[in-house]
């Protein structure tokens, strides 16, 4: 249990956790109502929709597996272990961002699940941007 506490443990849990959260994008639209918010758009407008859902949960399962495979490479200092860290940081902190300021409250504001979800979201990113940050500076 101890180990989950390291870094090298919080990295492979905020792997599993965007392997998690890629995975999710596969109900998502069913769960958000996308097929009827979407039934009046043109088709390309709807393919574009599913073609985006799907590549950003790819790109969340992907960047997940990094640090859950391999969290000691990561951590090792190489230049493209710090690379990768880098990136990630970056990538996740610009989404921890847009959580702020793309999702304005009044898009979640009185209804319980959208409430629920934005502020497990807003947790979620602080979490995944602060391990990579922290772990992109403890690198040597």
């Amino acid at each position: 249990m101890t180990a989950l506490l390291t870094l090298e443990g919080q990295l492979r849990l905020v792997g599993l956790a965007l392997v998690i959260m890629g995975a999710v994008h596969a109900v998502l639209p069913r769960a958000m109502g996308w097929p009827a918010d979407l039934a009046g758009s043109t088709l390309l407008t709807r393919q574009v929709s599913y073609a985006h859902l799907f590549f950003i949960g790819l790109v969340c399962v992907l960047f997940g597996l990094l640090p859950l495979a391999l969290a000691p490479e990561l951590l090792a200092g190489t230049r493209l272990g710090t690379a990768l860290l880098a990136g990630e940081t970056v990538f996740w902190g610009v989404r921890w961002v847009f959580q702020f300021t793309v999702f304005p409250a009044r898009l979640w504001r009185g209804n319980r699940m959208r409430t629920a979800a934005h502020i497990a979201l807003a947790v979620l990113w602080t979490w995944v941007a602060a391990v990579f940050g922290y772990a992109l500076a403890a690198t040597p």
